[in-house]
């Protein structure tokens, strides 16, 4: 049986942009390259380089894996850019080390690649990054649940990304360092696991995983408390599971992303908190880098930080966090 191709082509496709010549139009040439073309956080990341591109006279070309974590898809949406005749290629990497020789390879091309909201392994693979400073994302909601806790002791599960990456790795790190607990720092890419923490799984950022992660682990221990998520699709996975479980009351839930589905999850108590942040923003810095190396060759460097902000429906003591209402108002918009 022929296998469906590893990648989704979107905007506009690839064939297409061979066929009228990209790689001699007027206009800067920047791709973009997802995890998933699905993930609402990735919509929005496409939406606001489309938006920047078309104020600043470029075109985006957007390609995404199959499901996040596939590699393989985005390494032929990288090849099938760099012929399309782009110039820069935005990436939000879903193997942080695999990707790793397509980037070098596009940049010995002269292709400058920026990493948007995920780091490679090494991070410098990249000519720069534009992201969230996860283990600080992490630790925002590992501070505002224990406070929320108020002395209860932590039965804690914990619903990750996938082995090995560098953003599940940071945002569940760092978690448990603003909690208090033993954790790993803000450089490694492995797990920390502290007697506190009952439960683990990988939930690939998705509603339905999350959800059969959740209902794993209460089997595994009906007790949990506290509930660590990756990010709001895979929390509300894990509410639905505690819901049908009679157990939704008695569970703190904590998450990253800041969506406006998320932030209106945090108003209705399925979420206590998120750490909110901004892919608009780094959408919107990539497409600008990109468009200035098209005109003068100049490249950015490093890393920069688009902010974060916890968004919580209460607010806790020692905990400083914004209300329900600012989180909308901000929901992954420029910060």
């Amino acid at each position: 049986m022929q296998r469906a191709p590893a990648f989704v082509l979107s905007a506009i496709a690839l064939s297409g942009a061979l066929a009228c010549g990209l790689a001699q139009a007027a206009e800067p040439v920047i791709g973009l390259i997802t995890k998933t073309e699905t993930n609402p956080f990735f919509v929005k990341m496409k939406e606001g380089a489309t938006a920047e591109a078309k104020k600043l006279g470029a075109k985006v070309v957007s390609a995404a894996g199959k499901t996040d974590g596939d590699n393989a898809g985005q390494v032929t949406a990288m090849e099938n850019l760099i012929a399309a005749g782009a110039t820069t290629i935005l990436i939000t990497p879903s193997d942080a080390k695999a990707i790793v020789p397509a980037i070098k390879k596009a940049q010995a091309k002269g292709v400058m690649v920026i990493a948007l909201d995920s780091p490679t392994d090494p991070v410098d693979a990249t000519d720069a990054l534009f992201a969230t400073d996860n283990y600080k994302a992490g630790e925002l909601i590992g501070r505002y649940a224990k406070a929320a806790l108020a002395g209860k002791k932590p039965v804690i599960a914990m619903l990750d990304l996938h082995p090995g990456h560098p953003v599940g790795a940071q945002r569940h790190n760092g978690f448990l360092k603003g909690f208090g607990l033993q954790a790993n720092d803000a450089k490694s890419n492995e797990l920390s696991r502290p007697a506190e923490v009952v439960c683990m799984a990988d939930s690939f950022g998705d509603r339905a995983k999350g959800q059969t992660g959740m209902e794993n682990c209460l089997q595994k221990n009906p007790d949990i408390n506290l509930v660590y998520t990756i990010n709001e699709p895979a929390a509300a996975g894990a509410y639905n599971a505690l819901k049908a479980a009679g157990k939704d009351k008695g569970t703190i839930i904590v998450s990253v992303d800041g969506g406006c589905a998320g932030v209106a999850d945090v108003g209705k108590g399925a979420i206590a908190a998120t750490s909110q942040q901004y892919p608009l923003r780094m959408a919107a810095l990539g497409v600008a880098a990109g468009v200035e190396h098209a005109k003068t060759g100049k490249k950015v460097s490093g890393y920069t930080d688009t902010g974060v902000t916890l968004i919580a429906a209460k607010a806790v003591p020692g905990v400083d966090s914004k209300d329900v209402k600012t989180g909308t108002d901000l929901c992954w918009g420029a910060k």
